[in-house]
């Protein structure tokens, strides 16, 4: 998919330079999918993707992540260029190591955690989501403040610093706990709500929709639901979880919650903040896991899914594994997956021919498991 389509208007671009370090015993084909991933997150996150580099390291410099002769190179490729922005395919980058590399480089120096937050925090629009970014962008901030004293007077916004925390970035330690305190306040608000709301429900068989982000959740729902509720050709496009009411048969209505894509490396700050809104995964009598089937990497998108699921104390409730987007896929790849998946349904979420035996699905684990 042309990087293009994910594109979102920006009144600053920002020129950026991708650097992927691939380390002793590292998959160099794992490393190249992470970087083609880096560069759609990039790309969401409102900047220009100019040039890539990729480094072959045995481990990371505890100064400059790169040796010395690459972090010429990178200042030579910043020059030529006219770069405002390098972004390091890592999840963790030290605030030493980014203080060192901007008053070498002269520009920003960002990571894949910090792309991701500014992305989350473009595509907050409820309260509850706005909060919850904050929270994430603040927890991610306040252990580093020690070491980002001159790194945060430096970033002067763009990206890593848009959002409702950026506003923070500067004030000490102890304002950033008495915000973080009175964001968890605001939240618990929001959780006793969806309590409610999750009460009021009745006893409805509940089913949540899971994948890798973009994989086409929201769009499956829609299908299944006969919704016509806007969705986005765009990563993370849900950050909001919402419910609709699917009729399996004259006798069964499900209700199916949409929740927010799963990504490798998703940062922990993000897990924690919207736990409340994940709490709709763990509180479903079965999950649907979308998975699209035209990734270079469906094996990793499902072990990231699988594994963040796990961290959330998600296991052992019925699965249907949803290959979407079979409309454009190859014959071989269908037959791939009908081989190696043989208990997952493949199909399309822009048609309806998948939809029966879907519900077929669904309709015999709500009995098995007698959840309504």
């Amino acid at each position: 998919m042309d990087a293009s389509v994910n594109r979102i208007p920006s009144s600053l671009d920002e020129r950026a330079l991708l650097v992927s370090i691939i380390l002793k015993g590292d998959e160099p084909v794992k490393s190249n999918y992470s970087l083609e991933e880096l560069k759609l997150l990039v790309t969401t996150a409102g900047a220009i993707t100019v040039d890539t580099l990729t480094i072959k390291r045995d481990a990371i410099d505890p100064a400059f992540i790169v040796g010395k002769g690459y972090v010429e190179i990178i200042r030579n490729m910043i020059e030529s260029n006219e770069l405002k922005l390098v972004v390091f395919d890592l999840v963790n980058i030290k605030p030493a190591q980014v203080r060192n590399l901007e008053e070498v480089l002269k520009c920003r120096v960002v990571g894949r955690t910090e792309i991701i937050l500014d992305i989350f925090a473009r595509r907050a629009k409820s309260a509850e989501a706005k909060i919850q970014v904050e929270l994430a962008q603040l927890r991610y901030i306040l252990p580093r403040l020690k070491g980002m004293g001159g790194v945060l007077s430096r970033l002067g916004g763009g990206i890593g610093t848009r959002g409702p925390g950026e506003k923070m970035l500067e004030t000490d330690r102890r304002h950033i706990l008495r915000r973080i305190d009175t964001l968890k306040k605001k939240l618990s608000k929001y959780e006793e709500h969806r309590k409610r709301t999750r009460l009021a429900r009745g006893d409805h068989p509940k089913g949540a929709v899971v994948g890798y982000t973009n994989a086409g959740k929201s769009t499956l729902i829609n299908l299944l639901a006969k919704d016509d509720l806007f969705v986005e050709d765009r990563l993370f496009a849900t950050l909001d979880s919402y419910t609709r009411k699917v009729y399996i048969d004259e006798n069964l209505t499900v209700l199916l919650t949409d929740t927010v894509g799963f990504i490798q490396n998703l940062p922990s700050n993000l897990i924690e903040s919207f736990r409340s809104t994940l709490e709709d995964i763990e509180n479903s009598d079965f999950i649907i896991h979308v998975v699209d089937i035209n990734s270079p990497d469906i094996d990793g998108n499902i072990s990231t899914v699988n594994k963040e699921l796990s961290s959330l104390e998600i296991e052992g409730k019925p699965v249907i594994l949803f290959f979407n987007k079979s409309d454009t896929a190859s014959d071989d790849k269908i037959n791939l997956i009908q081989t190696t998946y043989p208990d997952s349904i493949i199909g399309s979420a822009k048609t309806e021919k998948s939809v029966p035996l879907l519900k077929e699905v669904i309709g015999k684990i709500v009995i098995k498991t007698k959840s309504y």
